[in-house]
């Protein structure tokens, strides 16, 4: 009888464990799978299993390719199941690709006469998933909200970051989720950041692996009206609820797609961007909503001049410009009164409000 063991954590057992399972099964007639014991998770990585040890045997001896279930024990960093492999003698130890202990893994191997085997990665019979993330998907928020900028967009991209420079932006309402998303997609609000933080996955990262800036995943976690410091990463300099801004936003659709990755390399005056920044920061800080429109107008003239299309001019608005460096999606327009902001809906029904989200502490 040919033996195959296998090890690993199998903290929440998923598609690609069982996968493995079946491909370590049809090397052999008898397959041993072994488990990391809470006490050397705890010993080793300071955290407990997602489910108790005993409940772990049970549904990992359940699967019908998996004939013997082990509890390793011994605290030998990456050999926890080392006393009982020495017992068993099995003819393979198959491990992924991405093995991190396969010098020691050979060593014990070579004692006991085992091939130590490297399964080649075959296309998933599903979308690759991890235990991180299967752990931070059941962690992730139901709902979040998107977020509009006011100024110093782009100084939150690293390369383009200045010191005693601002991005200023707001949470906003209504909220999105998975399965209810009320706005258009790809439209320059933070849509991709909102996505990743409903999936569980590491939003920061994502926008970043996009070749954009932090500012989205930032503000949608943070909530709230929010002042960054320009810089590799977010720093909070000030934040406020934004009351003052109640009653007093809404929204343009332009009618085409926004893409921030595709205008990256554009040149645009980040002197004046920075200048914009200085003077939102000051709106934020006094709620001033005149000085706050003033910072956004002169971003939009940046905007502007950067080769973005004129956006329609709304009577009773203070100021104007696109959510974002995308060239389309949505565009933002302030009014200076709630009154002045429904005499505008009423005008131009394409308007659509909204309003701050700062979420409340328990």
């Amino acid at each position: 009888m040919k033996k195959i063991f296998v090890s690993g954590c199998y903290d929440i057992l998923h598609a690609g464990h069982i996968q493995f399972f079946q491909e370590a099964r049809a090397l052999g007639d008898y397959l041993i799978v072994s488990f990391a014991s809470e006490d050397v998770l705890w010993h080793h990585k300071q955290r407990k299993p997602s489910i108790p040890d005993e409940h772990k045997k049970v549904l990992l001896e359940s699967l019908r390719m998996v004939d013997e279930v082990i509890v390793g024990t011994c605290m030998t960093k990456g050999l926890d199941f080392e006393k009982e492999f020495l017992e068993i003698k099995p003819d393979i130890l198959a491990v992924t690709e991405d093995d991190l202990y396969a010098d020691v893994k050979k060593d014990l191997c070579a004692k006991v006469g085992a091939q130590y085997l490297v399964l080649p990665k075959t296309p998933p019979k599903f979308t690759p998933v991890s235990t991180t993330l299967l752990v931070n998907r059941i962690k992730a928020p139901t709902e979040v909200p998107l977020r509009v900028d006011f100024a110093g967009g782009w100084l939150d991209v690293p390369k383009y970051s200045r010191p005693g420079a601002y991005i200023v932006n707001c949470s906003v309402t209504p909220m999105v989720s998975l399965r209810d998303w009320k706005y258009e997609k790809k439209s320059g609000m933070g849509g991709s950041g909102a996505w990743a933080i409903l999936e569980g996955r590491n939003p920061l990262q994502s926008e970043l692996d996009l070749g954009v800036g932090w500012q989205d995943p930032a503000v949608i976690s943070e909530t709230g009206l929010c002042v960054w410091r320009s810089g590799e990463r977010p720093i909070l300099d000030a934040k406020c609820t934004g009351d003052f801004l109640e009653g007093r936003m809404a929204i343009y659709y332009t009618g085409y797609e926004h893409d921030t990755p595709g205008n990256v390399g554009k040149e645009r005056d980040y002197d004046r961007i920075a200048q914009s920044s200085l003077i939102a920061r000051t709106g934020v800080l006094e709620s001033n909503i005149q000085t706050l429109a003033a910072g956004v107008s002169l971003y939009y003239s940046v905007q502007l001049e950067e080769g973005m299309k004129p956006l329609p001019a709304i009577s009773g608005s203070i100021a104007r410009k696109y959510c974002g460096g995308g060239h389309g999606g949505y565009a933002l327009y302030l009014f200076p009164t709630p009154e002045a902001r429904e005499e505008a809906i009423k005008a131009q029904p394409e308007l659509t409000p909204i309003e701050p989200y700062c979420r409340k502490l328990a």
